[in-house]
């Protein structure tokens, strides 16, 4: 039995960006990690014309819940429509409708409205389902509101960059560095504390104390981990002052010599905080240079110990 939500919930929210930077940032759902806080990670599985179908990971309540849905594109009203194919415990069904409008050549209202059904006649479940997914659009509206009002200035905030390292061992001894991050501290200099949990198989909660020229800082991320196809997925959700979101994934690409290990790293300065960690002249083309050395420093000798990990292992057989 289900206890079906009969009124379709609607939120809206004003934006002063024009309608397709805001249309443009709903689209891309695959960006969404680094825009919105509780978004972690989301894949595109088909794309099929206007249709396309996502795997989506999403903090809700704290907790990191998964589910496919298909999404409908219409880009010429501006209009999109999901629909949840696989859900989340306790949903039975999730879907709604996304409209923005343009007020003017700088203006634009969002407007969103869902339904959910949920399985089973538990009030509590009911009354968590509502509470969280008000919550998470509210957050998502906002992060959008605040995205998209700076759309003429993100080419300067956001930064993407990999680094990467060939390493002549099997990709198993190379993922099994990556994934075993709590020992990390025994292996790696500038890394002076891992707490790690895994709480379900793949999903992992880390929080990693870090060594830098400014002293020691504390990064909280999720990371979700994909043993088959060798990669691991990050998001932090306590970043470092200078940034305002962090997202990330290693890779590890088998070839016929070995495997390459790539470590991708996305970012959105925290431009607020420019000055106070960087110094009152700093501008943001020496922040996007400090983080981009910082970042890809941390993660070069991260690679350098994952290849001495897994040749060494190779040599001793």
């Amino acid at each position: 039995m289900s206890a079906e939500i009969a009124d379709k919930t609607r939120h809206k929210v004003h934006v002063s960006a024009p309608a397709g930077v805001v249309y443009a940032l709903i689209a891309d759902a695959v960006n969404w990690p680094l825009y919105f806080s509780p978004s972690v990670h989301v894949e595109r599985l088909e794309l099929d014309g206007e249709r396309e179908r996502l795997r989506m990971w999403s903090l809700m309540d704290g907790q990191l819940k998964s589910w496919t849905s298909w999404r409908h594109l219409d880009p010429v009203q501006r209009r999109v429509e999901f629909r949840q194919e696989l859900y989340a415990p306790p949903l039975n069904s999730m879907g709604g409708v996304l409209n923005v409008r343009a007020e003017g050549p700088q203006d634009t209202e969002i407007e969103l409205w869902y339904d959910f059904s949920v399985t089973g006649d538990l009030p509590d479940d009911v009354a968590w389902v509502e509470r969280v997914a008000d919550g998470n659009s509210r957050v998502q509206l906002a992060g959008l509101k605040a995205v998209a009002e700076r759309w003429t200035r993100l080419d300067e905030l956001v930064l993407t960059f990999e680094d990467s390292v060939h390493i002549d061992g099997p990709p198993e001894l190379v993922y099994d560095f990556l994934y075993r991050a709590g020992d990390w501290p025994e292996l790696v200099p500038h890394v002076t504390r891992v707490d790690l949990t895994e709480d379900a198989p793949g999903v992992q909660r880390m929080s990693m104390e870090t060594l830098t020229e400014y002293g020691s800082h504390t990064t909280d991320s999720v990371r979700i981990c994909f043993p088959h196809a060798e990669r691991i997925i990050f998001k932090e959700t306590t970043t470092s002052p200078l940034l305002e979101a962090h997202t990330g994934e290693w890779s590890v690409v088998p070839d016929e010599r070995g495997v390459t290990v790539i470590a991708q790293h996305s970012v959105v300065l925290h431009e607020e905080n420019v000055a106070a960690e960087l110094g009152e002249h700093a501008s943001l083309a020496h922040a996007r240079r400090y983080v981009r050395e910082a970042l890809g420093g941390n993660c070069r000798v991260l690679l350098a110990h994952a290849k001495k990990h897994a040749e060494s292992a190779v040599r001793m057989l």
